[in-house]
């Protein structure tokens, strides 16, 4: 089994309009090895796909139920899959 993961999570609370998509970005960087991409949805929560090692994905998923996230998060749902490939760092979209 790979240590390479694809996790997609969605959260939800007060997180747009607030840098969190930036905060996500900063964050994955600092984890390092990790690419995707932040992206704000229409009905209001903001939908993170990172690629990385497990471990890493993991260090960001924790990141993103935690306390230290500007907003106010209320919930995450994550799925975890294959990577995919194809992204050049980790975007804000």
């Amino acid at each position: 089994m790979s240590d390479d993961a694809r996790m997609t999570a969605w959260v939800r609370g007060r997180v747009q309009g607030v840098g969190f998509r930036w905060f996500t970005r900063a964050n994955a960087l600092e984890i390092g090895g990790l690419v995707g991409f932040a992206l704000n949805l229409d009905d209001g929560r903001v939908q993170v796909v990172a690629e990385g090692s497990r471990e890493n994905c993991h260090r960001l998923l924790d990141w993103l139920h935690s306390d230290d996230t500007p907003g106010r998060v209320d919930g995450v749902t994550e799925i975890w899959d294959t990577p995919r490939g194809g992204y050049d760092g980790f975007a804000i979209r």
